[in-house]
């Protein structure tokens, strides 16, 4: 890969030069990447490596129609073009139509304020596994499987366009998930904890107390009843109300989405009231410090932060060049691939609902029986119906948070469950831990943010 943003400029000009005039638009994407992957299972060592891959792709539009073609020899790069192209030429057939943008040439990284995992033995890091391990196993002897993952990555990427776009951007990404079962007889209960940063790796050294807690968490479960199903009033705090922002509002505000399925982009139409006027949502790689966080998108659309529901009326979504240009809208800077294995799609930046003006003691006032639910433990999403599991739970009686109880799930329609929002804490937290699934690409960097939600006519799956 070319050392200097100099050198990728002179090889790159020449050969969107030498190509553009036979395709409407033409991207060449140079990447380098090194990182680390550890895994441990108990005592047993799954993953232990450290890797550096080298490569890129070409992306050619030509009358709609698209062509990839990626590289790890730079010595191919003539041949991959015209594979692009030839592709791009024969599936095209109607009209190439990408939202404008101005033309950009910047050098930019995001920051670090504390060390770089790259300057961080491999001995040193496993270390830090194996420590977290001994403090999950250390809770309880009822603790009988553990896992560790760390992992951390640096990428590097130059991006240019037949349009005159010359960007080089990097950045450094880091995440460590833990998760410890505990079982008493035919009983078994699993805890869970995740966190990444972009910042430090200091931000993965000091979790002693979150990882406890997953064990913890696994070990309390065993002995609590599990939840009588039913439909309540529930309040749910902030890391929940990240993740249900993110997988069940999120993902259908990927106009991509409602493009490709006209009775969804019918029912996400702009200007529909979805929830009370307190509620605010918004998505951006704009707002610095975040694991979405970024300059540039894969297209070189500038970062933005896009409102999304404005005092509960649907304004925006989330765009490509090709999706607002499709459907009349301004691009969002939301176009992003998890390597150059892959075509840049919408996808999610940092997600977050604003904080409100309730003290989060007030939500609970008034509940006769209802759920208090904290923390993740899994959680899925098919279309507009969305099913969590919390990662641990209370009853709230009259008003009071009373009783723990387990295998809590809450599960609905996200359209009715916006609706449903009674009250909007004036507490926020943003979560870090997110890795976002689409299209193939798993695990891209993502941040969820909001406040503690009260919520009526909740299913809650539980004991019958």
């Amino acid at each position: 890969m070319p050392t200097t943003l100099a050198d990728a400029q002179n090889l790159l000009s020449d050969l969107i030069a030498r190509y553009s005039s036979r395709v409407d638009y033409l991207m060449i994407r140079l990447e380098e990447a090194e990182g680390t992957d550890i895994l441990l299972r108990g005592d047993k060592v799954e993953t232990l490596s450290e890797g550096i891959s080298i490569g890129g792709h070409i992306r050619a539009c030509y009358k709609g129609g698209w062509g990839l073609s990626s590289f790890n020899h730079l010595g191919t790069i003539t041949e991959r073009i015209e594979e692009a192209i030839a592709a791009a030429r024969m599936v095209g057939d109607e009209e190439t139509i990408l939202a404008p943008i101005d033309s950009v040439q910047a050098v930019c990284s995001l920051p670090l304020v504390g060390s770089d995992p790259r300057k961080i033995p491999l001995s040193s890091k496993k270390e830090l596994c194996d420590r977290y391990t001994d403090l999950l196993k250390s809770v309880d002897p009822r603790i009988t499987i553990t896992s560790v993952r760390y992992g951390d990555s640096a990428q590097r990427v130059i991006l240019a366009s037949s349009e005159g776009t010359l960007i080089e951007q990097s950045w450094i990404d880091m995440e460590m998930r833990f998760a410890a079962t505990a079982r008493n007889g035919e009983t078994v209960q699993t805890g869970r904890e995740t966190t990444g940063s972009r910042k430090a790796y200091e931000d993965l050294t000091n979790l002693d107390a979150q990882v406890k807690s997953a064990a913890q968490r696994a070990v309390a479960a065993l002995s609590l009843p599990s939840v009588k199903g039913n439909t309540y009033t529930v309040v749910i705090d902030p890391i929940l109300t990240g993740l249900f922002v993110h997988e069940a509002f999120g993902h259908l505000s990927e106009a991509d989405m409602a493009y490709e399925n006209p009775d969804l982009l019918e029912v996400m139409t702009i200007g529909r009231r979805f929830g009370p006027k307190e509620l605010q949502i918004f998505d951006g790689a704009a707002p610095e410090g975040h694991r979405g966080s970024y300059f540039y998108d894969d297209e070189g659309t500038p970062a933005t932060t896009t409102q999304l529901i404005k005092d509960g009326v649907l304004v925006g979504r989330l765009h490509s060049r090709e999706t607002a240009g499709k459907l009349e809208e301004t691009p969002t800077g939301n176009a992003r691939c998890l390597n150059y294995h892959f075509t840049p799609i919408v996808r999610m930046t940092n997600t977050w609902i604003e904080r409100g003006k309730t003290p989060v003691a007030n939500l609970f006032t008034g509940i006769k029986e209802g759920v208090y639910a904290r923390n993740w433990l899994g959680g899925m999403t098919n279309g507009e119906m969305f099913t969590f599991s919390a990662g641990e739970a209370w009853m709230i009686r009259n008003g009071k948070i009373a009783e723990p109880v387990r295998d809590v799930t809450l599960s609905g329609n996200v359209f009715q469950t916006l609706a449903d929002i009674e009250a909007i804490g004036n507490d926020f937290y943003w979560d870090e831990s997110g890795g976002c699934g689409k299209g193939g690409q798993n695990g891209l960097p993502v941040g969820c943010g909001g406040p503690s939600l009260r919520i009526r006519d909740v299913v809650v799956g539980g004991e019958a």
